[in-house]
């Protein structure tokens, strides 16, 4: 899908047809559209590099100055996905006259984007809107960061009294969103120091500034990761203990009580034998056999009490 935007005197508005200062945001392109784009002199593999999924961040420039840079972004997969949230490679492209955004599938910030929702946004300032972008990709990364540790500690609250392995494969989905989320990051990093070398953003102070910024959330996205995946880590070696000692506690109490349970047997089959026993003619010794057997059971809970086997 392509859909064409610019930034006029009333706000985001969306054309039909290229004009200069546009924004043509390619979300998931076809074959025909990828052909419809190389004929506007966009460079077919700046094109197709962001359509592969397992495409790293990187920059790279043509002769005539058209420039492509690729970033990785967090989304969000749902909550019954292998990989609830994982990471795809955002292209862009600009060149004298437009720039260009490609995704293999929908982003929610372009969408913001293009709905107009963030402040200060212009279609014409290309380098700024690039910042702008990648600020926010970084902010997005600590938006699902957030969400990852609230959703653990939600998982961490059922695992205390599990029995079952569920809760701990739910911690190594997660685990997993953690590990596609460090290498998006630590490769976007890489893509944000070869840009300030560039000096693509050395034009207006403003730009300087907002390159800083985005650094800054970049390095602080790591950070969080790795305090997360070290938590995660830890966290998923420690519950797997606790669901192991909790599986071993139940078969404590039903070994207690398989014991237990076997006295009356016991006590009713002594006396149930066919030879000469004590109180053998009295009309009440079957009470004394249940008043028997209910004593050792009591003394037996009491025991298994005393030693906490219970």
């Amino acid at each position: 899908m392509i859909n064409i935007y610019k930034t006029t005197e009333n706000g985001i508005e969306q054309f039909n047809e290229l004009i200069n200062n546009c924004w043509i945001k390619v979300t998931d392109p076809t074959p025909e559209e990828i052909n419809h784009l190389v004929a506007m002199d966009i460079p077919r593999d700046f094109i197709t590099y962001p359509l592969d999924i397992d495409e790293l961040s990187r920059s790279e420039r043509e002769d005539d100055g058209t420039l492509l840079i690729i970033v990785r972004i967090p989304i969000f997969q749902g909550k019954t996905s292998d990989i609830p949230y994982s990471t795809i490679p955002l292209g862009i492209i600009v060149s004298n006259k437009y720039i260009v955004t490609i995704t293999r599938q929908s982003y929610a910030l372009l969408d913001d984007f293009a709905a107009g929702k963030m402040r200060g946004f212009s279609t014409g300032k290309r380098y700024r809107f690039i910042l702008r972008l990648l600020l926010n990709v970084a902010n997005n990364y600590l938006v699902f960061l957030r969400e990852i540790n609230k959703l653990t500690e939600q998982v961490e609250d059922r695992l205390q009294s599990s029995i079952k392995n569920k809760e701990v494969m739910e911690l190594l989905k997660y685990q997993k969103s953690l590990v596609y989320f460090t290498q998006g990051i630590r490769s976007n990093e890489v893509l944000m120091e070869r840009l300030q070398r560039m000096k693509l953003f050395t034009q207006y102070e403003e730009d300087e500034d907002l390159l800083e910024d985005v650094i800054t959330e970049n390095q602080q996205a790591i950070s969080m990761t790795e305090i997360s995946t070290n938590i995660m880590s830890s966290m998923v070696d420690a519950f797997a203990t606790i669901v192991s000692n909790n599986v071993n506690d139940v078969m404590k109490f039903l070994a207690s009580m398989t014991i237990v349970l076997s006295i009356p047997s016991i006590v009713v089959g002594f006396f149930g034998m066919n030879v000469p026993l004590p109180m053998s003619d009295h009309p009440y010794a079957y009470i004394g056999v249940i008043l028997l057997f209910v004593i050792l059971m009591a003394f037996v809970v009491y025991a298994f009490l005393k030693r906490d086997w219970f």
